[in-house]
């Protein structure tokens, strides 16, 4: 609990994750400040926490790359935004902590019918898939849509808009995971210690991949004519031969992209983009959060193990306790 006059936030020291009392945010013109009550864990804040991925310039230190809470300060410009407003965010950083400071441009409203930790695993996730794998490589009705690391909270949220969109969607993850990916809506499972992808899938016009360099080839060769790769993580490696035989041959498309750095305004751009394309799916139902398990934000250490033993399925999310 907070003490009167203090925030706390979890710090990075020796690569372990600290409870520390932080400087109290304040906004800036163009930001408010949101008292958090709930933050996701993303692949990328493991990456932080070994080293590999600093947040980039004039973001907190500490990590955190979306978040649920309550706005408690305004700062100058700022309109449609009040005191007390129940928000979501999308973080360049600074989400495991008790307050952050926000662009305006980068908050969500709750969707009805949400919680406020249901809602901490929405941003990253809808702002990721809806800018690669449809801003970017359009993915239309009738079509098949391949989907690396199904039960992670990007794959499990890329399953459900994936059908919404009327796509016919397959997905590699391990084989305890397939039932409960089924029921989020996925067609097709293929469990990827066991089976090769690309005849099981047989053929696919987008394809959404966490693991970079390892599965280059292979997401080739399982692409359809004119077919799409939105690379969106490296947990395979980064550095890979490139066939460009086999890509023309195709006529395929690679994106690789990072959603952190892009700047605020591209960020505003997509986060609009959302609030418009996406929320009405989730406020039907047809797109519903994943929530693994709510673990205090004082012991995200654990919830970092968590994540690294690879065992969750959906969004590990860290609570805030207030009075």
């Amino acid at each position: 609990m907070t003490q009167a006059g203090t925030v706390h936030a979890i710090e990075i020291e020796n690569q372990k994750l600290v409870w520390n009392e932080v400087p109290d945010p304040e906004p800036t013109d163009g930001e408010v400040i949101v008292d958090v009550r709930a933050a996701a864990l993303n692949r990328a804040d493991i990456l932080q926490r070994r080293g590999h991925y600093p947040p980039p310039p004039g973001a907190p230190a500490y990590p955190g790359l979306e978040c649920a809470g309550v706005i408690s300060a305004v700062g100058g410009g700022v309109t449609g935004h009040q005191p007390g407003d129940r928000v979501c965010a999308l973080l360049a950083g600074g989400g495991y902590a008790e307050r952050v400071a926000v662009p305006a441009g980068q908050l969500l409203p709750v969707p009805a019918g949400i919680s406020l930790t249901e809602a901490a695993t929405l941003p990253e996730a809808a702002c990721t898939v809806w800018s690669n794998v449809v801003d970017l490589a359009r993915l239309r009705a009738g079509e098949t849509f391949l989907v690396h690391g199904g039960s992670g909270g990007i794959g499990t949220f890329a399953i459900q808009l994936g059908k919404a969109l009327g796509a016919t969607v397959a997905v590699t993850a391990r084989a305890h995971k397939h039932d409960r990916l089924t029921e989020l809506g996925a067609d097709r499972v293929i469990d990827y210690t066991t089976a090769d992808f690309v005849s099981e899938v047989g053929g696919a016009d987008v394809i959404l991949d966490i693991i970079g360099a390892k599965y280059l080839a292979r997401n080739i060769a399982a692409l359809n004519p004119d077919g799409r790769i939105a690379i969106i993580g490296m947990q395979g490696g980064s550095t890979a031969e490139l066939n460009l035989g086999a890509l023309t041959a195709k006529r395929g498309t690679i994106t690789a992209t990072t959603l952190r750095a892009r700047p605020l305004a591209d960020k505003a751009r997509i986060v609009r983009q959302v609030r418009e394309q996406v929320w009405p799916l989730v406020e039907s139902g047809a797109i519903r959060p994943v929530v693994d398990e709510s673990i205090p934000l004082a012991q995200a250490q654990r919830a970092h193990h968590r994540m690294e033993a690879g065992d969750h399925l959906g969004k590990i999310v860290l609570t805030v306790s207030r009075p």
